[in-house]
């Protein structure tokens, strides 16, 4: 898909439900399963198969157009059905919040894993080199994507 063409709206509603799935995680610690979600929905009085939200997942199928389906969903993850459907709704405070502790947690990963791999040979100055880069790579990403 060309940069400068806006999402379809199926794409929309996929990173969507991915992006709230990622922040259940870092709140609770797992992701919803399927029959997590199943469940949550049909105590909300409505169906959705393992196959439709494998599409709804994926972007891939036609663009959901079930109501009551996608106010169940909104209800269920705590947000407005428009961060759902539209692709310039406002994203609500605590999804920013999470997202941002997911981006700090993976950083870390990224300085730990770097840590334990290259301390076995190096001098400290080189570390701490080695560190500021890291440092400044990771800014620099996330200024980029601001």
């Amino acid at each position: 898909m060309p940069e400068n063409l806006p999402p379809e709206p199926q794409e929309v509603l996929a990173e969507r439900l991915n992006t709230l799935l990622d922040v259940v995680a870092a709140e609770g610690g797992s992701r919803y399963t399927f029959p997590e979600i199943k469940a949550a929905m049909e105590a909300r009085g409505v169906h959705i198969s393992r196959q439709r939200w494998h599409y709804m997942r994926a972007g891939t199928g036609p663009m959901t157009t079930d109501t009551p389906l996608l106010e169940a969903l909104a209800d269920f993850f705590g947000v407005p059905v428009s961060f759902l459907t539209e692709a310039d709704a406002e994203v609500p405070s605590r999804v920013t919040a999470q997202l941002e502790l997911l981006r700090t947690l993976k950083e870390a990963e990224v300085k730990n894993f770097a840590a334990r791999a290259l301390t076995s040979d190096l001098s400290p100055e080189t570390l701490l080199e080695i560190r500021d880069i890291i440092d400044q790579t990771l800014n620099r990403q996330s200024h980029d994507q601001d």
